[in-house]
């Protein structure tokens, strides 16, 4: 059956391999992919990689659409064209959202066009307005959304590359998530690493949120959600932005992995996490299955993302930054 599935960040290293699966196997989808800057010129190595890739399978129909997740504006008018398209019969019902594009700021804080902190709007807020006003163009029957998540977002599991990990700020105070005050001289590199572990939690925590709401709307019941920790990947082009003695390690992690593979799952490849992205947005045997994964093992999230009040407040700030319109989609804001 034909049906659109939609990928954020279509030229990063596990979503380059998503979508070389997805065209390679499953001819009749419509496939969205999606960059910051389609039209750069030159285009750069991993953006050709994946025109050839449409190339290569003609039969298979792959769109490559720029929009920048560090502007709410362009991510809004995205989300309208494309439910606009579905709408019109232009595109199939879509069938899955997979939230894959992140950035981090491990060398100090960077801003958004928006002037909010840039690693928290791209990873989450970003997805948490794309996901909402796509939700009413979604196939209601199949529809799946998958965010993505890492081990790091938990604040009680220790973070093996920084001093710091997750740490969410109170309720009245999460307005420090988008509007960080400076980090402090020489702290710039394990700052960056709690924005990017509390912007996976956010979206663990989005997961949980969403989930109830769609659970008490009969219409949209069945469309579900999970957040997958798609664990170490060692030939991810991520690493370039670490300490040289990591990038250094994850190199050798990377050579040995058929070997670690063996013995531990925390360590993958793009193309192993790629196949379990894609068998929780695809797979019948994950169909009306929602919660938190390590892969396709079903795996307990962070216990504070099971707290149903810190979860509504994180969901109440977020449509608040996006400025969310109660007719934009069909979720209400307050949880019934």
């Amino acid at each position: 059956m034909a049906s659109t599935v939609i990928i954020t960040g279509a030229t990063g290293s596990l979503a380059l391999e998503a979508v070389q699966q997805l065209l390679s196997s499953h001819s009749s989808l419509t496939i969205v992919g999606t960059l910051r800057n389609a039209s750069k010129s030159p285009k750069g190595p991993h953006l050709l990689r994946l025109e050839e890739m449409a190339h290569q399978y003609p039969s298979t129909k792959l769109l490559i659409k720029s929009v920048d997740l560090n502007s709410i504006s362009e991510v809004r008018a995205f989300s309208n064209k494309i439910a606009g398209l579905v709408e019109s019969n232009e595109l199939p019902r879509i069938s899955a959202i997979i939230c894959n594009a992140f950035t981090w700021s491990l060398e100090g804080l960077q801003f958004s066009k928006d002037s909010m902190e840039s690693t928290f709007q791209v990873n989450h807020l970003s997805h948490f307005l794309l996901v909402l006003k796509l939700l009413r163009s979604m196939d209601p029957e199949t529809g799946r959304v998958v965010m993505l998540s890492s081990e790091v977002h938990d604040p009680e599991h220790p973070n093996a590359f920084s001093k710091l990990g997750a740490e969410l700020p109170s309720d009245e105070n999460l307005d420090s998530l988008i509007r960080p005050g400076a980090d402090e001289a020489g702290t710039e590199h394990d700052m960056g690493w709690r924005r990017y572990g509390n912007s996976k939690l956010a979206n663990v925590m989005f997961m949980r949120s969403l989930n109830r709401r769609l659970q008490q709307n009969p219409q949209f019941s069945k469309i579900t959600v999970t957040a997958m920790d798609p664990g170490g990947l060692v030939d991810s082009r991520a690493h370039d932005a670490q300490r040289s003695s990591t990038r250094v390690l994850f190199k050798l992690l990377a050579f040995s992995l058929p070997v670690t593979r063996l013995f531990t799952n925390r360590l993958r490849s793009n193309s192993d996490s790629a196949r379990d992205i894609l068998a929780l947005a695809l797979a019948p045997e994950y169909a009306s299955v929602r919660g938190h994964f390590n892969g396709t093992k079903p795996q307990l999230p962070a216990r504070v993302s099971e707290d149903a009040g810190r979860c509504e407040a994180m969901w109440e700030a977020c449509w608040k930054w996006v400025d969310m319109k109660e007719d934009e989609t069909c979720i209400s804001k307050s949880y019934p």
